[in-house]
């Protein structure tokens, strides 16, 4: 899980910098917000073929420049704010150990997650729109779980680490 996690964030080039700016709530929740689109594109295939390309590629570019395009926030005291400093918290596990339940439950939540996933998947393969949107819908909700999770993770690892209590303003 820490591979991926790694990859992503390797992936997204989130730097210090680029990190502070997704901390902007308005980061957080139009990113969310694009994962219907995302789905609508990914379906498009059944109905444009490869073109489904274009929008594919636009919502990627979108994911890409969002965490940069928005100033840091002016306080990090939203629970959105808190989701995207947990992430950091989680990334940076190795440096200082988080709690091993705060460790499981991102960890069965990933797993429910991917196998939503799957369920999009076969949903698409199968061209069934029903078990897509399911599988879809199903991930946007064990994605808001797992943000929830890094809130509380947030929460208990600023009180007792100075570096992540700086974070808070």
């Amino acid at each position: 899980m820490n591979t991926l996690f790694q990859f992503l964030a390797a992936l997204m080039q989130m730097d210090e910098r680029v990190w502070e700016r997704h901390a902007n709530p308005w980061s957080v929740w139009t990113r969310l917000a694009t994962f219907p689109f995302l789905m609508f594109a990914i379906w498009s295939w059944h109905w444009i073929g490869w073109l489904c390309l274009i929008p594919l590629a636009l919502l990627a570019l979108w994911l890409w420049l969002n965490p940069r395009i928005f100033p840091p926030p002016a306080s990090t005291r939203s629970w959105a704010s808190r989701a995207v400093l947990g992430e950091r918290v989680f990334l940076l596990r190795m440096i200082h150990p988080v709690p091993v339940e705060h460790t499981n439950a991102a960890t069965l939540l990933g797993v429910a997650t991917s196998v939503c996933g799957f369920l999009m998947a076969a949903g698409f393969l199968a061209a069934e729109p029903i078990t897509f949107t399911v599988g879809g819908l199903l991930l946007i909700l064990f994605k808001l779980w797992l943000c929830d999770r890094m809130v509380w993770l947030f929460d208990e690892m600023s009180e007792g680490i100075p570096e992540y209590r700086a974070w808070r303003r």
